[in-house]
């Protein structure tokens, strides 16, 4: 009940402020109706604080509190295209998340707040290892010590950028100690972190929190009150790659969180409250891996048709879904880095916004969404994105959607009725491809090395056409060799 009238009174003060321009953060350009809320929602923060790497043995050895200080003293060029986020990059993204948290009582993110290849950087960096080299018990001990620091030291600093405001989150396959999702003593060393400084939760609640994360690396949360719950699943269970290390049966986990997520819609149905669904790596099609398989021409198969599920998991998943119409009006991933959506069934699509990290040759940006106060269903997004050519002071706005796309009403429906379009509508088509990689619109030339280019053209659009409306791995295939 406290929440819940703490919750009405933060609605009644949005409105309040809305209406008079009261507060003091920077509004985004896409101001939000009193009957609104936005939150801003972010990923694949990807943070690599060995931009210098020869600070790798200082870093490990000092107190996290003391790595802001340090970083900002060795940090001095943003990355390139198809480097990680360094401290330069965190900072600039954290300021302007901040600046354009507006009157969001939550934010999002979808996942990965480390590095890439975090053990193979610090085994070379910080133990002296070379590539083949097995590193000892102490280093594997030493560089679980560095990622804690490193996941410890991103959460803080977002949580002192956006004030109280909690963050729901999940997990990313890179939020491990492989990268390929967190083990059960990732998540064991993790969990008070992670309540701490995100979910920003009330003692009572850390049990369930706890033993919910703990077992598999997802949760619920009603950061807004009891109309509205929150479920964030460990997908990274489901992806079709090699299994977890550290995990007893990758099957045995991952049904056992299926299980998990039935019976919390199942509770959140009964007790009336609309559901946020959020993950990491996406189901459906692995895009840039199938059109990179299908460089050099012919059919798509069932050997080049890259997945990003196994199908057993996906299939189950969205039997589940299916159970409990009405209920999700939200339902977020990440993973991708691209500025794109999926649709799961006529009544349910996915968003994915894309990744601060500029690993993949895209622009760093995150979005912000306007919620209706009373359902919980997002109506608008706008991004805002980082030109890594010009380097500007700040993240500007890129695009609103329900301009760029000409649509108007809930989220979802637009995207729906999108799809269609943006095979019959050359001009949406174009739209969409150009905004896929969040800026950076280079495209592919014979003899380019740097890869620099948006993975989109002409040429491979039915992958990523038939990647946003066709779930199975049959149902993409057929879509592709008709296209």
């Amino acid at each position: 009940m406290l929440r819940t009238s703490r919750y009405l009174l933060c609605l009644a003060l949005v409105s309040v402020c809305l209406n008079c321009g009261c507060g003091t953060r920077a509004r985004s350009d896409h101001p939000v109706p009193a009957t609104m809320f936005p939150v801003v929602v972010f990923s694949d923060f990807h943070f690599n604080p060995l931009d210098t790497p020869a600070q790798c043995p200082v870093l490990a050895a000092a107190d996290v509190s003391a790595w802001a200080g340090m970083l900002q003293a060795s940090s001095t060029t943003l990355p390139k295209w198809h480097e990680d986020t360094n401290y330069r990059l965190f900072v600039l993204a954290l300021a302007s998340i901040q600046q354009n948290l507006g009157e969001s009582p939550v934010v999002i993110f979808s996942g990965d707040l480390l590095v890439h290849k975090i053990s193979n950087l610090f085994y070379e960096n910080c133990a002296g290892l070379t590539t083949g080299q097995t590193p000892s018990a102490q280093d594997v001990a030493n560089m679980q010590a560095f990622a804690n620091k490193t996941a410890l030291f991103v959460m803080q600093q977002v949580r002192a950028s956006i004030g109280n405001v909690p963050v729901m989150f999940v997990v990313g396959n890179n939020d491990s100690y492989t990268g390929l999702g967190p083990d059960s003593i990732f998540l064991a060393n993790a969990v008070e972190p992670y309540y701490t400084n995100f979910v920003n939760g009330t003692p009572a609640d850390y049990p369930e929190f706890f033993n919910s994360f703990t077992a598999g690396g997802y949760f619920s949360a009603e950061p807004l009150g009891t109309n509205l719950k929150v479920i964030s699943l460990n997908t990274n269970l489901f992806a079709a790659s090699p299994p977890i290390p550290g995990l007893p049966s990758n099957d045995s986990a991952a049904y056992a969180e299926l299980a998990w997520l039935d019976a919390t819609l199942a509770s959140a149905q009964s007790a009336g409250q609309k559901v946020w669904l959020l993950m990491h790596v996406p189901p459906g099609a692995d895009t840039c891996t199938t059109a990179e398989n299908l460089a050099n021409g012919g059919s798509l198969t069932t050997a080049t048709a890259a997945m990003m599920w196994g199908s057993a998991y996906q299939e189950s998943f969205l039997q589940i879904l299916a159970k409990y119409p009405g209920v999700i009006t939200f339902t977020l991933a990440g993973h991708t880095h691209r500025d794109e959506y999926r649709i799961l069934s006529s009544s349910q699509v996915l968003d994915i916004p894309p990744s601060i990290s500029p690993y993949l040759g895209n622009d760093p940006a995150f979005e912000i969404y306007s919620f209706t106060q009373d359902t919980f269903v997002p109506t608008d997004y706008q991004s805002l994105n980082y030109d890594l050519a010009t380097a500007p002071a700040q993240f500007n706005s890129y695009y609103t959607f329900s301009s760029a796309y000409a649509m108007q009403g809930p989220l979802d429906a637009s995207l729906e009725q999108l799809y269609p379009q943006l095979v019959t509508n050359s001009a949406k088509q174009a739209l969409y491809m150009g905004k896929y990689n969040s800026g950076n619109n280079g495209q592919y030339s014979s003899g380019n090395t740097s890869e620099n280019w948006n993975p989109v053209s002409n040429t491979n659009w039915p992958v990523f056409a038939c990647g946003i409306g066709k779930m199975s791995q049959a149902d993409f295939i057929d879509c592709v060799n008709s296209y």
